[in-house]
C-alpha cells in the first residue's frame, strides 16, 4: 500500500534523484527489503534508487507515524547527505537555521559560544518529506508489518512478518531503529540496548521571550540541562534532560502533562528566569523519552543481513548526530551495493568504511553526557573555568565531523581478500 502526499514538494522526489551514473550490474534478481520506515529505512531506499536497486520497505506501524517523535538536530553531515540525493532545500524548507549554541553555567552566565552549523526540525515531518522523496523515486512502502523472522539462502532472504505475510528479496536492511527487530532475530548473541539513567523531555510551545535567531542556548542547571530555541513567531523549541530512573517506554506516555511540568520546575527550580518562564508556558504535550545506548556491536552485517543507523550503533542526543549518521550509513551503503556484485561482500565493505567514524562520534556523545550530570558547587566551578577551553579546542578539532563531503562518483572497491 503506497500512500501519497501531494503536499510536499515535487522537487524531493526529482531533478538529480532519479539520475545516476554508474547502476548495479547484479545478475541476482529481487528487491531489497527494508525493514522500518521512520528516518534510515526511507533515506536508504532514496539512496538505492539512485544507483538503481529496487526496493521495498516495511514498517510495523499501520499507518506513517508522521507525528512521532519530538524535534531533532540535523547537522551539516547530514545536510551534505541530502543535497547529494537531491534534496537540496528539503531541510530548510523543513526547519529553522541554528548555526550555533551558547552555554550558560547555572546562573546564566554565558561560558562559550560555539558555532556548529545546522538545522532544528520536527523527526516527524523529515521522516515524512524523506518517504515522499522516495515514493516518488519508486520505491514502495507497505504497513503493519511487524518483522518476525529473517531466513537465508544462498542468493536471496525471505522475511516473515507478523502477519503471515512471507516476502522474498535480493538481501535485507534492518533500518528499525534502536529496538530492532531485526538485530533480534539474526544477531541475538549481541547486546541489548541499556537504558542510560537519562531522560529527554521537550516540546514546543509559546512564549514570549526575545528571539534567540540561529542559536539554540543551553544550561548546565543545578539538577538537569536545559536548552531552547525562540522563534520571532514566539514559538519556543525547548529540551530538558534529567537523570533519573525510569519506568516503562509505554508508562512514561501515559504520564499528563501537567505532572511532567511539575516535576521539571521542580528540577530547574533554581535555574536562570528564563528557564522557568518555558516550563510555566507548558500546556501542550510534553514529548518523554528514555535515553537508551547500545554498546558497539561486533558486527553490523551477516550473509545477506545488513544494519544501518540506531539498529546498528544508537547514540545519545548529545551531540546532535542520530540522524546525520543514519543518512551517512544509507548514502555509503548505496555505493558500496552499486560498485561491488556480492551484497555480503558490499555489507562487509560498507561497515568498514563507517565502523571507525561512527564509534569515534559515539565516543563524543558519551563523554557529552558525562558533562551534562549535575555536579556540586566546587565541580561547577571547575566547570566553568575549562568548559570554555574544551568547547573552543572542540569546535575545532570537529571539522572531521562536520564537514565530510559525499561524492557519488567515487568508487568502491570491495574490502574483502
Amino acid at each position: 500500500m503506497q500512500q501519497r502526499d501531494d503536499n510536499v514538494p515535487a522537487r524531493y522526489g526529482s531533478g538529480p534523484l532519479a539520475a545516476t551514473s554508474r547502476r548495479s550490474t547484479s545478475p541476482e534478481k529481487g528487491p531489497a527489503l527494508i525493514i522500518g520506515g521512520g528516518i534510515a529505512g526511507p533515506a536508504l531506499g532514496i539512496a538505492l534508487a539512485r544507483v538503481g536497486i529496487e526496493s521495498v520497505v516495511f514498517e510495523a506501524s499501520s499507518a506513517p507515524r508522521d507525528s512521532a517523535g519530538a524535534f531533532l538536530n540535523l547537522a551539516p553531515n547530514g545536510i551534505a547527505v541530502l543535497n547529494a540525493f537531491g534534496l537540496d532545500q528539503m531541510a530548510e524548507e523543513l526547519g529553522f537555521r541554528n548555526d550555533r549554541l551558547v552555554f550558560h553555567n547555572e546562573t546564566g552566565r554565558v561560558l562559550a559560544d560555539v558555532a556548529v552549523g545546522g538545522i532544528t526540525l520536527m523527526r516527524g515531518r523529515m521522516s515524512k518529506a524523506l518517504r515522499e522523496a522516495a515514493l516518488k523515486g519508486g520505491v514502495r512502502f507497505e504497513y503493519s508489518k511487524a518483522l518476525q523472522v529473517v531466513e537465508e539462502s544462498v542468493d536471496g532472504v525471505t522475511a516473515q512478518f507478523a502477519d503471515g505475510s512471507r516476502v522474498e528479496g535480493r538481501f535485507l536492511v534492518g533500518a528499525d531503529g534502536i529496538h530492532s527487530r531485526t538485530r533480534q532475530s539474526c544477531f541475538p548473541d549481541q547486546p541489548s540496548p541499556m537504558y542510560t539513567g537519562m531522560m529527554n523531555l521537550g516540546g514546543i510551545t509559546r512564549v514570549d521571550l526575545p528571539s534567540t535567531g540561529s542559536a539554540m542556548h543551553m544550561f548546565f542547571g543545578h539538577r538537569g540541562f536545559f536548552g531552547y530555541a525562540a522563534r520571532p513567531s514566539g514559538e519556543v523549541y525547548w529540551f530538558s534532560n534529567l537523570a533519573q530512573r525510569v519506568p516503562a517506554q509505554d508508562h512514561l506516555q501515559s504520564i499528563s502533562p501537567d505532572r511532567y511540568r511539575v516535576q521539571l520546575l521542580a528540577h530547574h527550580r533554581d535555574d536562570p528566569p528564563e528557564v522557568t518562564t518555558i516550563l510555566e508556558a507548558v500546556r501542550d504535550d510534553i514529548g518523554a523519552f528514555a535515553i537508551y545506548d547500545i554498546p558497539s556491536l561486533s558486527r553490523w552485517h551477516r550473509g545477506r543481513v545488513c544494519l544501518i543507523g540506531d539498529a546498528a550503533h544508537a547514540i545519545g542526543p548529545h551531540v546532535g548526530q542520530g540522524t546525520s549518521l543514519a543518512l551517512e550509513d544509507a548514502f555509503v551503503l548505496a555505493q558500496c551495493l552499486r560498485d561491488i556484485a556480492s551484497p555480503p561482500d558490499a555489507f562487509a565493505t560498507f561497515e568498514g568504511r563507517r565502523r571507525q567514524r561512527v564509534e569515534r562520534v559515539a565516543r563524543q556523545s558519551r563523554r557529552t553526557a558525562a558533562r551534562k550530570a549535575p555536579t556540586g558547587r566546587i565541580g561547577r566551578s571547575l566547570r566553568d573555568i575549562v568548559l570554555p577551553i574544551f568547547l573552543k579546542r572542540n569546535a575545532r578539532a570537529t571539522e572531521w565531523l562536520y564537514h565530510t563531503q559525499f561524492n557519488w562518483d567515487e568508487t568502491v572497491s570491495s574490502q574483502i581478500a
